[in-house]
């Protein structure tokens, strides 16, 4: 009596936990006390996108084994990215032992941002701004040096100060030093705004600068420890001109020395002490660095660049000692929130090329999800036919812990949050035929004790006991299978292993504790002389 009473209590539970994870496929507006979770669909089921990656270190001296932990770092530091930018259960796997990474993101609205994301390497420096006559003889090189070299900068020549059929004029009349006063000042032109302040690009101007900035002929007439570098754009204002900076090529502290970075809200009342900015706390060591920096430059300009963006370059007014620096400007949360993932997680260690990028639209979504719903149904409804056919009211009492199988499969698919995919549903297909395999075994050992004269309820009893072992050995090697599938399989095999692994535990429990204590019910609360089998 006991055994029965704990025996129909495990059952309310699991059936009032189903109840709940299930309900919210089927009833849209449930009470604010119920779960907020809902399955979620893979990429092949509701759409998303696939990008392949490719770990680029040809330009790096490696060693093998460093070729591999490039890549296995790589791998680790996108997952932490991907796993912080909130996109539902994301996929990440090498492709054999290549170096290249295929990346599902299924669901995703918005895959420019996550492939901005994927592939920065974040470094993060620190860097002090030249002085002014170091800038001063950065014009002068770099215009002299592209006066000179005109004809291999066509696209330079709308800057020049004279149109181009003139300079041979010049050239004739005037000396040297003459010339480099009038002609040479294309540089200078092209980093002065069209309202006369230097060191402001406008916004046509920049591809031209950022085209120079890979011209290694060009900056190689950069002087000597010194660097060009552009403002981070104003997502608020992509139009508007940008800063361009002369600074130190040596890193004052790198992100090396970052112990964490934390998004903030600025509540102050001037402007710029309000919106959202980036808090970065240094570890002990940088912290001390960062101590002596702004000690030893205070009333000189220290650049923060990402990736050799600047993104600020205030004047340091006194020394920091508590190793926290902000990165400030014109912010979205978003923005801010992308950055703070990708210092939190690191720098990768080599590049990485997009080669392939993949979307599935929800069409194909929608047609599969259809087409894996009517393969379930089908499927139900034939083993439901033929347990009922075969079997009686005791193959419909089956039937029955078939369907709850499927809702208990669901509903926990729910609760751990997992993820449905088309191996998933095959997954489920398969385990509605195998749901009632244990019954078949139960219902064949009940009519064997039935024909040997035994009374209904010790025919039940010795069916469902004798059945047992078979049952668990038969299960739980698929188990072991599914859990294998599961640990050293990829993408959809996992799905197809989950959702098996679930439906295996459910059956058993459907076939063995569910349909036996509905036995139990018909035949202790009615008396019985025959059974339907």
């Amino acid at each position: 009596m006991k055994n029965r009473k704990i025996r129909g209590l495990i059952i309310f539970v699991v059936l009032v936990v189903t109840a709940y994870y299930f309900a919210p496929l089927v009833i849209p507006n449930l009470p604010s006390f119920w779960t907020s979770k809902r399955l979620k669909l893979g990429l092949d089921l509701q759409g998303g996108s696939q990008i392949q990656l490719e770990v680029d270190y040809s330009r790096l001296e490696l060693s093998e084994k460093e070729k591999e932990d490039a890549v296995k770092t790589a791998l680790q530091i996108i997952r932490n990215r991907i796993d912080q930018f909130g996109v539902a259960e994301p996929s990440l796997q090498r492709v054999g032992n290549t170096n290249r990474i295929i990346i599902q993101l299924p669901g995703l609205k918005d895959p420019g941002r996550a492939k901005d994301l994927i592939g920065k390497t974040a470094m993060l420096e620190f860097k002090l701004l030249a002085s002014g006559e170091q800038m001063q003889e950065t014009y002068e090189k770099l215009d002299k040096y592209l006066h000179e070299n005109l004809d291999k900068y066509e696209y330079l020549k709308e800057f020049a100060d004279i149109e181009e059929e003139e300079v041979i004029d010049i050239l004739e009349t005037i000396d040297e030093e003459e010339e480099i006063e009038e002609i040479n000042k294309i540089f200078t032109n092209l980093i002065t705004s069209e309202d006369g302040y230097p060191m402001i690009i406008e916004y046509e101007n920049i591809p031209v600068f950022k085209k120079l900035l890979k011209d290694e002929d060009f900056l190689m007439n950069v002087p000597a420890g010194l660097q060009l570098a552009i403002e981070k754009e104003n997502k608020n204002d992509v139009y508007a001109p940008r800063k361009i900076f002369i600074l130190y090529k040596k890193a004052e502290i790198t992100g090396k020395y970052l112990e964490n970075a934390i998004t903030r809200i600025g509540q102050g009342y001037s402007p710029k002490d309000q919106g959202p900015y980036i808090l970065l706390k240094f570890n002990k060591t940088g912290a001390r660095k960062f101590k002596t920096i702004t000690g030893q430059n205070i009333d000189k300009k220290l650049a923060i660049l990402l990736d050799d963006v600047v993104y600020i370059a205030p004047v340091i007014e006194t020394r920091i000692p508590n190793g926290e620096a902000r990165i400030t400007g014109s912010f979205t949360i978003e923005e801010c929130h992308d950055l703070v993932i990708v210092l939190n997680a690191g720098s990768l260690p080599a590049p990485v090329n997009i080669i392939e990028e993949r979307t599935v639209g929800p069409t194909l979504g929608s047609d599969s999800i259809k087409a894996g719903v009517m393969a379930a149904i089908i499927g139900m409804a034939v083993v439901v036919l033929f347990m009922i056919v075969y079997y009686g009211l005791s193959g419909f009492l089956a039937d029955i812990a078939v369907f709850i199988n499927v809702g208990f499969i669901i509903a926990v698919m729910t609760m751990l949050e997992g993820t449905l995919t088309m191996p998933g549903i095959a997954g489920m297909i398969l385990t509605i035929g195998m749901a009632v395999d244990a019954n078949v075994i139960i219902f064949e050992r009940i009519r064997e004790n039935l024909r040997l004269g035994k009374t209904i309820r010790t025919a039940v009893d010795s069916g469902f006991s004798r059945a047992l072992v078979t049952i668990l050995d038969a299960n739980i090697t698929t188990l072991i299978t599914a859990l294998v599938l599961y640990q050293f399989g990829t993408g959809p095999i996992k799905g197809f292993a989950v959702t098996l692994s679930i439906g295996i535990v459910g059956s058993m429990f459907a076939s063995i504790v569910l349909v036996k204590a509905i036995f139990d019910g018909f035949i202790i609360n009615m008396a019985r002389n025959k059974l339907s089998i």
